[in-house]
């Protein structure tokens, strides 16, 4: 059985680029964007397992859920597809800015009101690569999770909280995961009622209940939030590109730290995240001169 919902848009709307940020990596074993440009994402629900498929229909948005949790989901489309952000408050002060948000009038901030959700990749992606941590997180839906309800059989759903807290340690070891990372997710687990709360919270109370936890600093925090409550103002600091290509494409300069990319989203107040958002949606990156990072494999220690 399923059910379905149709949301709206009062605007332009870019639904993949929209949802392209719960995305972890092409092979999400939760996400899919199908040839057709719809969009299949599986979740862990307060009420269970759910499926949802999003796809334009002329000027709406049309979607089809399924399982446990698909009430639950279609209840909280409008959200999760950016009905409570508001654009309209933005106000660029670059001229790149400025372009790339005349170039993208459909952006809109998502807001899942699922924490844990995107709490457990945000965790993985610490300090490693992005192929690591995707890398990881498939290998983990896929012996941990479960299939997702409904006709897409490619989709897992996440475990639930203590499905996460009873992976053996042999397991994280296998997927790639450090002790320190994997603690990190148990620790996380064992709270997350508390952490869910967060999700409802306004954002400097829901940083701080985010890194109440030992393992969860800002940059984790931040990148949570910014998918959980579509927070506009949830910048990330402590990423090792970031810095560098807001500072170089609103400077032309290279080397730019965390302190002095703040300083550059100042006028951005209350908007810090949008704006960096319309950056790199911009392209305008740093030429590299060192080599890549090379990624590491603790599965060979």
């Amino acid at each position: 059985m399923s059910a379905t919902r149709t949301w709206v848009p009062p605007g332009p709307y870019d639904l993949v680029r929209n949802l392209s940020v719960l995305r972890r990596g092409p092979g999400d074993p939760a996400f899919r964007v199908a040839a057709d440009g719809s969009v299949w994402r599986a979740s862990r629900t307060p009420q269970g397992p759910g499926t949802i498929r999003l796809a334009r229909h002329g000027g709406a948005v049309e979607a089809r859920a399924w399982g446990a949790g698909a009430d639950w989901l279609l209840d909280r489309l409008p959200a999760l597809l950016g009905a409570d952000d508001d654009p309209d408050r933005f106000r660029p002060r670059h001229r790149l800015v400025h372009e790339a948000h005349r170039r993208h009038p459909g952006l809109r901030l998502i807001r899942t009101g699922l924490v844990l959700e995107s709490l457990v990749p945000s965790i993985l992606e610490q300090k490693v690569t992005s192929d690591e941590a995707y890398r990881a997180w498939r290998l983990l839906l896929w012996r941990h999770g479960e299939p997702a309800p409904g006709p897409e059989t490619r989709l897992r759903v996440m475990p639930d909280a203590r499905g996460w807290a009873l992976i053996p340690s042999w397991e994280w070891h296998r997927a790639g995961v450090d002790g320190k990372r994997s603690a990190a997710v148990v620790r996380a687990a064992r709270v997350a009622g508390r952490l869910e709360e967060a999700a409802s919270m306004e954002l400097p109370q829901a940083m701080a209940r985010l890194q109440a936890v030992p393992g969860i600093g800002p940059w984790t925090a931040a990148e949570v939030l910014q998918r959980s409550n579509g927070a506009p103002d949830a910048v990330t600091v402590g990423d090792l590109h970031l810095p560098r290509i807001v500072g170089y494409a609103l400077t032309g300069r290279r080397g730019t730290d965390d302190a002095t990319m703040l300083e550059l989203l100042a006028p951005y107040a209350d908007q810090r995240y949008r704006a960096c958002r319309l950056i790199l949606l911009a392209g305008v990156v740093p030429p590299r001169r060192a080599p890549r990072f090379s990624p590491g494999d603790i599965r060979a220690l």
